[in-house]
């Protein structure tokens, strides 16, 4: 999180005073380990959609997208700190113990934003997950999402890691209305699912010929919080790669954004990002507008 920070420019915000105070983020991944130092006291909500009523981080992927997102860095001195260290967080489980779930599951947890979002401020939704499912499924998960973002807040989901394809963005992210996040650095080597793979971000354009991603964001070996920081053996911070570490980045970009100014609409949200990207020469069904900066997000 160091070598994100320093890259995408973050200390313009801090010295500002923007750390993402008083805006919601609301998780939906696999839970988040609220007793972790760099997250304690911040968890506001939290909730399990799946069969199971436990909300503890069983997985460790939810609780390493919220230190992207926001962790204060308690654990190192500072060092991994995430991109908005005091905004506060709502854990919504939707993954079980092996990172898996339904769409369903998803969708609830949705409707369940859209009707209490307001009371805890959530203003973003990070879903740093997806799924290659099609049909009335997929139809129903997108319209849901994009229920989500008309009803004002800001969603941001994975572009998935089955690039290098044209056509490879996951369901949500295939949907036009919300903030569809890949990679900047996938031309890094990394290990996902017991090999080393490159190029691994998803491509557009959709099926619906939509081009995305919207934007791009580091996502290769990332260091964030580790949910399993009490086991003997284990540490306060672990390392994953792919468009689910890249997605909670922009995630906290926005939210230094949202806390400098709180009246942005989802859509107003959506055309600064289209203004203030860097172009990182890449092809646009590979970056979109390009790599999130946040001086310029920030009106520099």
């Amino acid at each position: 999180m160091n070598r994100v920070r320093q890259q995408l420019g973050a200390s313009y915000a801090y010295e500002r005073g923007l750390f993402g105070e008083g805006i919601g983020v609301a998780v939906l991944d696999s839970g988040i380990a609220a007793d972790h130092p760099d997250l304690k006291g911040r968890v506001v909500y939290a909730r399990s959609f799946g069969s199971r009523a436990d909300t503890r981080d069983e997985c460790g992927h939810g609780t390493h997208i919220s230190g992207i997102i926001g962790g204060n860095g308690t654990a190192s001195g500072g060092r991994y700190q995430g991109l908005a260290p005091r905004c506060h967080f709502l854990s919504l489980k939707v993954l079980d113990r092996k990172g898996n779930g339904g769409a369903g599951n998803v969708i609830d947890a949705l409707h369940w934003i859209m009707e209490h979002g307001a009371e805890y401020q959530v203003r973003i939704v990070n879903i740093s997950m997806g799924g290659t499912i099609q049909g009335v499924e997929a139809q129903e998960l997108l319209r849901a999402v994009e229920e989500t973002w008309n009803a004002g807040f800001v969603v941001c989901a994975a572009a998935g890691n089955q690039g290098p394809g044209r056509q490879s963005i996951t369901v949500p992210g295939t949907s036009r209305k919300i903030i569809t996040v890949g990679s900047s650095d996938d031309q890094e080597p990394v290990q996902m699912a017991g090999k080393k793979r490159v190029n691994y971000s998803g491509r557009g354009p959709t099926g619906a010929c939509v081009c995305k991603p919207d934007v791009i964001a580091p996502g290769s070996y990332v260091v964030s919080c580790n949910a399993r920081w009490r086991i003997k053996g284990q540490n306060g911070y672990c390392v994953k790669s792919g468009t689910s570490m890249a997605t909670p980045v922009v995630s906290g970009a926005l939210a230094l954004l949202l806390g400098q100014r709180p009246r942005l609409t989802s859509k107003e949200v959506k055309l600064q990002l289209s203004r203030t990207c860097k172009d990182m020469g890449f092809p646009k069904n590979q970056q979109g507008w390009g790599r999130i900066e946040i001086p310029s997000l920030l009106g520099k």
